[in-house]
């Protein structure tokens, strides 16, 4: 661990996060965390935690999270679908090469209907896309 912590920390949750400030000024020396806030990535919304008033460098430290936290998701999305890529390819060979009748039995309807529920998308998306241009 290094010796100096950052001024504050974000408990990550579905859609955003929770904000604590970090305080290691005491006798004790102990880590002490004292939430001051609720953040909303979905929304943007940073709601201060009881009848607390952030400052305007809370703000900052919150608004510079959020910024880098969406960049996060946003590449771990097309990261997964990439992944989601690879995963119909290893499912293809599977199907062609190692799986049993029973196998394909069980996963065959699920696999058909999304599949030609994404192709009609992508194929729907492409389309105003190229419209567009």
């Amino acid at each position: 661990m290094s010796a100096v912590l950052p001024e504050y920390y974000f408990r990550v949750r579905e859609n955003g996060a929770f904000v604590f400030r970090v305080n290691t000024e005491n006798r004790q020396r102990r880590i002490d965390m004292d939430q001051i806030a609720v953040v909303n990535i979905r929304n943007g919304e940073i709601k201060p935690h009881g009848d607390r008033t952030l400052s305007q460098e809370d703000l900052e430290a919150i608004r510079e999270w959020m910024v880098e936290r969406q960049e996060i998701l946003a590449h771990r999305d097309i990261d997964d679908i990439h992944r989601a890529v690879d995963h119909m390819n290893l499912t293809t060979q599977w199907a062609q090469s190692r799986a049993s009748d029973e196998q394909l039995e069980d996963v065959t309807d699920a696999l058909l209907l999304a599949m030609n529920d994404l192709r009609s998308v992508l194929v729907r998306k492409k389309a105003d896309r190229l419209t567009r241009e």
